[in-house]
């Protein structure tokens, strides 16, 4: 349940569906049908990273839903979804769980937009169903292999501390909430709502599974399936593509926006230096009216 405090914020009315590995995901299906007809097939989906959920999307959906059908799941062990403690937490299970969320929605095309590693699954689902495939915003995220990490990413991903930092003191997704500012300073709802989710041990499981799925090698079991991502980026050269990108990022820092111009040389693009990693809340009123423009809104 949606506590009443967060409602001016996030004023939706979550689904839900069951995964293939059987748990219950939470999803925003918002816009996109006039009065009395069915829903339209067509969509905008918004994929989430760590620690974020669907409420960093909540003001990105109010924009188009008046224009567009916006679906926005919560990852397993993210946002509202369950929180089991054995699923299996890795790429490849994120991306067959959106691959069935889209089946189950009788979708037939899609407009990615993709935030941290939100990324790679959004990429990774692509990869899979390039037919569906129409636009695609990309915000401060990766969706290939690469060999840097932060050293304060790197502890948290480590068995020990890590663990006990990330689930016993939420010392990821709570630094996250003014290490990933830079322009401005979330307010104490916004921070209260990005937490919510997480408030304790168990609520915090997906949290530290998604830190620890962050392949660095071959010998990672993520590996082969970011591979395969990042081979499929290629495909969509032709498709109408903005990257919005904040440039003090402190984890997917301009080294990933210089691959993803590499990748995607046709690519609109929206730099902003000053911005951090939760682009469309530091940047809110820029970033809103870029993607708008790029919807044709």
């Amino acid at each position: 349940m949606i506590p009443s405090w967060l409602h001016p914020l996030y004023p939706f009315a979550p689904h839900r569906f069951t995964t293939p590995g059987g748990a219950q995901m939470s999803y925003l299906d918002e816009g996109g049908r006039g009065q009395g007809s069915a829903p339209s097939t067509e969509a905008v989906l918004m994929l989430h990273g760590n620690p974020t959920w669907s409420f960093y999307y909540r003001n990105l959906v109010k924009t188009l839903a008046p224009s567009f059908r916006c679906i926005v799941p919560d990852h397993i062990g993210m946002g509202l979804s369950e929180k089991p403690e054995n699923y299996a937490y890795t790429l490849a299970q994120r991306i067959e769980d959106i691959a069935a969320l889209v089946a189950h929605l009788g979708l037939t095309r899609i407009h990615l937009v993709v935030h941290d590693w939100g990324g790679a699954i959004g990429f990774g689902f692509a990869a899979r169903h390039p037919e569906l495939i129409g636009r695609i915003v990309i915000l401060n995220t990766g969706a290939f292999p690469s060999a840097r990490i932060p050293a304060r990413i790197a502890l948290c991903k480590s068995v020990f501390p890590g663990t006990a930092l990330v689930r016993g003191l939420n010392g990821f997704a709570w630094p996250a909430t003014w290490m990933s500012m830079a322009r401005r300073t979330l307010s104490a709802i916004e921070k209260r709502g990005y937490l919510l989710p997480y408030d304790s041990w168990a609520n915090r499981v997906a949290v530290n599974a998604f830190v620890k799925d962050i392949p660095l090698s071959p010998e990672h079991p993520s590996w082969a399936a970011l591979v395969a991502t990042a081979a499929g980026i290629q495909r969509f050269k032709s498709n109408p593509v903005l990257i919005i990108w904040g440039g003090r990022d402190f984890c997917f820092d301009d080294s990933f926006y210089n691959e993803w111009r590499k990748r995607l040389p046709d690519a609109e693009t929206l730099y902003l230096a000053d911005a951090g990693h939760y682009v469309l809340d530091d940047a809110e009123d820029e970033v809103q009216r870029r993607i708008a423009k790029f919807f044709q809104l």
